[in-house]
């Protein structure tokens, strides 16, 4: 599948670093701060909750929420992982998302006792880099350039 995946332009990498930078910063200030996000943002998750409910999504509460925001936030890193890694090893980008929250929670289990560090965020946050990761090659699979040529066969070149 390799063949398939050509590598991103360089104008690809370069705006992959330029946008994930920032959000790998913000990643690491929202995940490894003392503070969790319930207590820093309360209003917000209350609109959140307030809006849904109003739309019809009653069932949605601070927990389903919760997993919902781990699996969103986690997409870019699949994406970014996808986008980063050469082409011919891009399937290690699968692991990056689990090994990346896993080290996020391990961090928070051992340095950040008032956080709350749970096998369900790791599972979570995988889903959503492996969704990352899959979404980066569909599109890379649909916007691709095409070769009009098909290579020579070997009888061809003889």
């Amino acid at each position: 599948m390799s063949s398939l995946l050509p590598p991103p332009r360089r104008f690809t990498r370069v705006w992959a670093l330029v946008l994930g930078i920032p959000f790998l910063i913000g990643l690491a200030a929202l995940t490894l701060t003392p503070s969790r996000v319930e207590e820093t943002m309360p209003n917000l998750l209350d609109v959140v909750l307030t809006t849904a409910h109003r739309l019809g999504w009653e069932s949605l509460d601070f927990t389903r929420l919760e997993i919902i925001a781990n699996v969103l936030v986690f997409v870019p890193v699949g994406i970014l992982a996808f986008l980063l890694l050469p082409r011919r090893v891009w399937f290690l980008a699968l692991l990056v998302g689990p090994l990346l929250s896993a080290a996020i929670e391990t961090a928070q289990r051992v340095a950040l006792p008032h956080r709350a560090a749970t096998v369900n965020d790791v599972v979570a946050n995988s889903t959503g880099a492996i969704l990352g990761v899959a979404l980066a090659v569909v599109i890379t699979l649909l916007v691709a350039p095409r070769s009009s040529q098909r290579p020579p066969s070997r009888l061809e070149t003889s």
